[in-house]
């Protein structure tokens, strides 16, 4: 037997220390791994987040009926069925909307020619060169807008195909949910940190998504009403946009406002475009700009700067669904890397965590 070496810690192991700046690399290095493996794969990230956000909203039914008597079976097939509906009404929503735009660019096909040649025509005369007011009113170009259209048939496809993951996936989820709230009961104190954190992640999500479901509803309904009456096409079309895509921060809004502002120029001239933006401008700048993110910062205490970057960041990773669950995402990704650590809570004050403290 060797007498063991005095300068070695017990259990004969040498603790190699990582450098701090090789820590930092290793770590961004591994960051850089996941989000490549998550873009490679967004076909099956983005219906399994889809779904987890669904159960999440939907997981609450179960309290109330499981405190009447019901079976824990019976509980977690009320949130299978709530889910499923609110899947359903989403997708005959877009499904309609969709289908109705595709109409409208079929039918209003010349006048879009027209539009766009009137539109390059004022370019030049105030000065823009020719190649680029060209390019500038090709957007409005019937063939831009069909291979706009195309390109969103084909996302409408993939959502489709997308649909029987995400059934299936709320099967899943909703099963599993129903045995985390007995963690503690059965492991003892030692998850009750962890399920607190993950408890609070599942009510930010919720308060989310029921502020932004409030605040669209009310958009929809104001800026549809105001469409119907100064007489612009398809209405209800503009006004299921407005809803969903109130649901994407920051820049919702001008992505809501722009078909149906082009539209208003096809069919009624500069006058009613303009009409239209003044509406959207008092209606949604008002809810969505001034008042609504009052309401969600306090639901999810993220910074303005760093919701607009999540919806951009996730978009580029997983797609355009990633632009409605960035937020979700985001809170996810700050819960796994920066909660529970003590030196990391400048980093969680900087990202809009109101409920940091110094000490």
């Amino acid at each position: 037997m060797t007498k063991e070496d005095p300068a070695v810690p017990s259990g004969g192991r040498i603790r190699a220390g990582l450098s701090p700046s090789l820590t930092v690399l290793l770590g961004l290095a591994a960051g850089f791994v996941v989000l490549a493996g998550l873009s490679a794969a967004r076909d099956l990230v983005g219906p399994l987040a889809l779904a987890a956000v669904l159960v999440i909203v939907c997981h609450p039914v179960r309290h109330p009926l499981e405190r009447a008597g019901w079976p824990r079976w019976a509980a977690t097939t009320a949130v299978i069925v709530v889910g499923y509906l609110i899947l359903i009404a989403l997708a005959l929503l877009l499904a309609y909307a969709g289908t109705r735009f595709i109409r409208l660019v079929g039918d209003y096909i010349d006048e879009l020619a027209e539009t766009a040649a009137r539109v390059n025509a004022w370019l030049v005369e105030v000065g823009l060169d020719p190649a680029a007011s060209a390019d500038s009113a090709g957007l409005l170009s019937p063939q831009a807008i069909i291979g706009a259209v195309a390109s969103l048939a084909s996302s409408a496809l993939v959502v489709l195909t997308a649909l029987f993951f995400v059934f299936a996936y709320i099967i899943f989820m909703a099963a599993d949910a129903s045995r985390y709230g007995r963690a503690v009961e059965l492991y003892g104190a030692n998850a009750a940190p962890a399920m607190t954190r993950f408890a609070a992640y599942c009510a930010n999500v919720r308060r989310y998504y029921v502020i932004n479901a409030a605040f669209g509803a009310v958009v929809a309904i104001i800026d549809g009403l105001a469409l119907w009456a100064m007489g612009v096409p398809a209405p209800v079309v503009w006004a299921i946009l407005a809803f969903v895509t109130n649901f994407i921060p920051n820049i919702g809004f001008v992505l809501g406002l722009i078909p149906p502002a082009v539209l208003a120029l096809v069919v009624g001239g500069w006058p009613l475009m303009l009409g239209v933006i003044a509406v959207y401008i008092v209606v949604n700048v008002t809810l969505q700009v001034l008042i609504q993110p009052k309401f969600v910062s306090d639901a999810v205490s993220l910074s303005l700067t760093l919701s607009f970057a999540s919806v951009v960041f996730w978009t580029f990773i997983i797609g355009p669904l990633g632009a409605i669950l960035s937020i979700p995402l985001t809170l996810l990704l700050r819960a796994l890397v920066l909660e529970g650590d003590p030196q990391a809570r400048w980093l969680r004050w900087l990202s809009g965590d109101t409920t940091v403290r110094g000490g």
